[in-house]
């Protein structure tokens, strides 16, 4: 059993407890997702089943695309709505001054984690230290927006203003930090009150299923996933590439997929003049 599914994940549910329901589902242990979302947040969520886990990295290394909502005159110390209310303060911002504050966070710069989140600082996760209350240096990484577009009405109340902006960037973006980034340049606080991922990679909400929907039969082949030339093996090199043996390039390219009867068999990459393994689906121990 192995393959991708795109899966549309509810609000109030971790990526893990999707993983475990799958588990449980597809009876099989070997279920692993690409990428995080927190509770709070919905929408596509990539799971990898069976030898389709190897392409987990390569998957969480694509673009996403969100469609986020603000509400700003207000902090929290997780910097969404869950969070602890650390500051509020009344917030009136026009349209044109939003629209060119989010236009100006088009392109890379660097960007503080939150100080709930997973990544770690000298072997502890960021979100322990903040349950501790133990106040740590938060790493700061480079991320890239490639493009991020206010949508749908901005809506007033008499001392805070809410808005919902669509946004493509790499990986490792925070969107919780980008908007407390927007609310700064803004001059004010603010946080995420609603997030819903549209898109990871080439992998749309569109295509997604839900969770309560998920059948061995709705796993998408590895064949479909992944975008490079693709050979069926025959009997000259079969032995070879299942072994994980290195060939010569007579593909002329740097990356073929080895497939057979429209199987995943290996992913071969090219290195030092000659296509190597990169990814073993079957056969040898790589």
């Amino acid at each position: 059993m192995n393959g991708i599914l795109i899966i549309d994940k509810e609000k109030g549910i971790t990526s893990r407890d999707v993983v475990n329901n799958i588990v449980k589902k597809l009876n099989t242990k070997k279920v692993g997702h690409t990428g995080t979302l927190d509770p709070i947040a919905t929408g596509v969520l990539i799971i990898c089943v069976g030898s389709a886990t190897k392409l987990v990295e390569e998957l969480t290394c694509n673009d996403k695309e969100y469609i986020a909502s603000v509400t700003l005159g207000i902090s929290t110390d997780t910097l969404d709505s869950t969070g602890t209310i650390l500051k509020t303060e009344k917030c009136i911002k026009d349209k044109d001054e939003i629209i060119n504050t989010l236009n100006s966070f088009k392109g890379k710069y660097m960007q503080e984690v939150p100080s709930f989140s997973a990544v770690k600082v000298c072997g502890k996760k960021l979100y322990e230290y903040a349950r501790e209350k133990i106040k740590v240096d938060l790493p700061k990484r480079e991320v890239e927006i490639s493009n991020i577009e206010l949508v749908d009405e901005i809506v007033y109340t008499e001392s805070s203003t809410s808005f919902k902006f669509k946004c493509s960037v790499s990986k490792g973006t925070y969107i919780r930090s980008l908007i407390r980034d927007i609310a700064c340049k803004l001059n004010t606080i603010g946080i995420m009150t609603d997030l819903r991922r549209t898109r990871q990679g080439k992998f749309v909400i569109e295509d997604s299923i839900k969770l309560e929907d998920v059948t061995e039969d709705k796993l998408i082949n590895i064949v479909d996933v992944l975008d490079c030339k693709k050979i069926e093996l025959n009997t000259d090199i079969e032995k070879k590439i299942l072994n994980g043996a290195a060939i010569d390039n007579i593909y002329d390219t740097d990356r073929v997929l080895f497939i057979k009867n429209n199987e995943a068999i290996a992913l071969y990459e090219l290195c030092d003049n000659k296509l190597k393994p990169y990814k073993m689906f079957k056969g040898g121990i790589i």
